[in-house]
């Protein structure tokens, strides 16, 4: 079956965002989805509420819901037991703010995976902001489309937060992924036909998110399994602190440009396969991340 299954774990998006998501995907040709809920304790009722009538108005029955920490290995443990009900085939894997864009139909990428016995499809991050870089809301002006509120795409993740931008997008049900989906260790994605994951994880909240992150990792409320997502985490908020609570979109390091879901940019490929094989994780310094 070369239609692959959609697993994700889903948290306390804005409603309008979430539609989005399910009618992109949709769009890409997935028929099947499986996924669950996962709401911390801050998240209120009502927007669980809305979130889980939402998905089953859209003919996506919850396969769970559950409450409580985010801990570091939640998302993990969640999705594996997705992919176990998910059975045989082909796994899509997105985030709620990740947006895929491929260079073909969703069914040539698995037929191209299949036949050069790749059991693996790698994407990288193209970090989707605001023209002034401002953690705009999305969903407040209806007649608006994600591209026209966040047109720029640029490399934040790696450039500025020093997070690992690589992804798994597409996996064979028998692949084990690491958290976060950036590996499937043993297999390595062709780095000539990498995804564009668009990320639009800048909006209004993402400052209030990263701020409970680093207390709660900080303290020890969520557990993790290595600084490195509260570290990011802090550069980002230390990042927004210096320019005013925005992202720096004139910062030639983070190559922000406008971009659009419905074409890929031209010089994806080179760029994209320079990063991937390129990418290393920044050494420990031992210190709080304030700098750049």
């Amino acid at each position: 079956m070369l239609t692959p299954t959609l697993i994700a774990v889903i948290g306390p998006v804005e409603p309008a965002l979430f539609t989005a998501w399910i009618g992109h995907y949709r769009r890409l040709g997935v028929e099947r989805f499986l996924l669950a809920f996962h709401f911390p304790e801050h998240v209120p009722n009502v927007l669980r509420h809305e979130l889980q009538a939402m998905s089953r108005q859209a003919g996506i029955t919850p396969s769970g819901t559950s409450g409580g920490p985010w801990h570091e290995h939640t998302n993990t443990r969640i999705r594996d037991s997705l992919r176990r009900q998910a059975g045989q085939g082909w796994h899509l894997f997105a985030d709620a703010d990740e947006f895929h864009q491929y260079a073909a139909p969703l069914r040539d990428v698995v037929a191209q995976a299949e036949r050069s016995r790749r059991p693996v499809v790698g994407g990288l991050l193209l970090d989707r902001v605001a023209a002034n870089g401002h953690l705009t809301a999305f969903g407040q002006d209806t007649s608006l489309n994600l591209d026209a509120v966040y047109p720029l795409g640029g490399h934040l993740t790696h450039r500025l937060l020093h997070g690992d931008p690589r992804k798994i997008v597409l996996a064979r049900a028998d692949i084990p992924l690491d958290s976060g989906n950036h590996r499937a260790p043993g297999h390595q994605p062709d780095p000539d036909r990498l995804c564009a994951v668009h990320h639009f994880k800048w909006r209004a909240g993402v400052l209030d998110d990263l701020r409970r992150r680093v207390h709660h990792f900080s303290t020890g409320l969520w557990r993790e399994q290595s600084p490195a997502v509260r570290e990011e985490a802090g550069r980002f908020l230390a990042h927004a602190e210096r320019h005013q609570g925005r992202v720096n979109v004139s910062d030639p390091r983070l190559a922000f440009r406008r971009v659009s879901l419905d074409r890929m940019p031209h010089s994806w490929p080179a760029e994209a396969r320079a990063v991937h094989t390129t990418w290393q994780p920044p050494a420990p310094t031992g210190r709080w991340p304030g700098g750049q």
